[in-house]
């Protein structure tokens, strides 16, 4: 949890700023800790474990803006930080768009959302997950060599206090196992993993059975096959599909569109995907793993649905992108102590939709099911998209073997409207999707 002090760390520290000549600040504490372990091939390897603490200063002084971080707290210290502060902003170029989020969209209320476990497991307790989930993937038939299983805890405190007269803290956790391992012999070898993440222990997936997973995924690519090139449907798998959710908010965001260097640019309120697909980006999800109860400005988050029923329905700002664009911020700010804000998105997910992963499959007379994705070619501007991958053909709906050395590629305005949501969608990641079906797409293979 945040120090006791730490409201009268900021507010001392607002007070100097202010003092200093600053026209108006705000101070972010973070404090964290970190513990992890790792074992391979059935010995423990590492374990480690980090404290820290930092605290970030920005302050204004007309449309200048500076910003300076600090992890001594000593009053000394302190004393001084603002002064140095206020002085670099005084040489700064003007920025007509800084300044703090407006007061009337400042967050009074501080949600619960059951993000923080408040039992922190042993380094004991890390290295049994570890031991575990390399152990069922070991002894999955077919796997021959281990990656490394690995186990890790971390506590985050974060405290905002502006000159507007917000203050906010909360804290969060999360906990996580995986293991990555190799099947086959010499150049027949292939690998794969599985990890599960939670902001509470016992939320997260048994270390058996993300091992076993793990295992049972790295068998089945063993004899990958290779294809030729053509236009067919693409499945992607949830473990994948999220990327495609990713891409869209990523030409969403405010800093694109005031640049324009966005192919969604011109697309508010009007159809981006199919009819049937909703997009929803939710700050206040209980235990979701970005959940957070006000964003990195002190604004009142909420819950948004970003694409209702195919059509785009908003941006995501913070307020120096939504200066310049003439709105209004949405409470997507994030932030660390040594910059500016910039909007990011909290969970968000594509809402299941009503067929079944074997239904989206069937009637595929040759198809690409995807599991992996390599690299990244997407074209922010144009929308164009080309990635490796690797996964699973599909022959008269049905998966028939590995497949390997592949590009699938297509443009991202293509591919949403022809998108179609399976009903599996599971809360897993900070991002989600259920299966994905995408029609036409170039799949390039030998």
């Amino acid at each position: 949890m945040a120090r006791a002090n730490t409201q009268d760390i900021l507010a001392t520290l607002l007070r100097d700023a202010k003092a200093a000549g600053a026209d108006a600040a705000d101070a972010l504490f973070v404090e964290s800790v970190a513990a992890g372990v790792s074992y391979r091939l059935g010995k423990l390897e590492e374990v480690e474990r980090a404290e820290s603490h930092d605290l970030g200063l920005r302050v204004f002084v007309g449309h200048k803006v500076a910003f300076i971080s600090s992890t001594d707290l000593s009053r000394e210290s302190l004393g001084q930080l603002a002064g140095r502060a206020v002085a670099m902003a005084k040489l700064a170029p003007e920025d007509k768009f800084a300044g703090l989020a407006p007061r009337d969209r400042l967050a009074k209320d501080i949600p619960a959302l059951d993000i923080e476990d408040k039992n922190e497991p042993s380094a004991d307790t890390l290295v049994d997950w570890a031991r575990r989930v390399e152990g069922a993937a070991m002894a999955v038939p077919g796997i021959t060599n281990s990656e490394g299983g690995g186990a890790t805890f971390g506590r985050t405190a974060i405290a905002l206090a502006t000159t507007e007269g917000f203050y906010g803290a909360y804290a969060s956790t999360n906990c996580s196992i995986g293991v990555a391992v190799v099947g086959g012999e010499g150049t027949a070898m292939e690998r794969d993993y599985d990890q599960a993440s939670a902001r509470h222990a016992s939320d997260m997936e048994s270390p058996e059975k993300v091992g076993r997973t793990a295992g049972e995924r790295t068998v089945k690519r063993l004899n990958p096959r290779r294809v030729k090139s053509q236009a067919v449907p693409v499945i992607y798998d949830p473990r994948v599909s999220s990327g495609i959710v990713g891409h869209f908010v990523g030409a969403i965001t405010g800093n694109a569109i005031a640049r324009g260097v966005s192919f969604l640019k011109d697309r508010m309120e009007k159809p981006v995907f199919a009819p049937a697909i909703n997009i929803i980006d939710d700050p206040h999800r209980l235990r979701g793993l970005r959940s957070k109860p006000f964003d990195g400005e002190g604004v009142a988050n909420r819950r948004w649905a970003l694409i209702e029923n195919g059509v785009l329905k908003t941006w995501l700002l913070d307020t120096a992108s939504a200066k310049q664009l003439g709105l209004q911020p949405t409470g997507h700010a994030a932030r660390g102590t040594g910059g500016p804000p910039a909007p990011a998105p909290t969970n968000l997910y594509i809402e299941a939709g009503t067929l079944s992963p074997a239904e989206l499959i069937k009637g595929i007379k040759q198809g690409l099911y995807v599991t992996e994705l390599i690299g990244f070619g997407v074209n922010s501007v144009t929308g164009d998209y080309s990635r490796g991958a690797a996964g699973f053909w599909i022959e008269n709906g049905e998966i028939a073997f590995p497949v390997s050395e592949i590009t699938i590629a297509g443009n991202l305005k293509e591919m949403f409207v022809n998108l179609t949501a399976a009903n599996d969608l599971e809360f897993k990641h900070g991002t989600n999707a259920p299966t994905l079906r995408i029609e036409g797409m170039t799949v390039a293979g030998a």
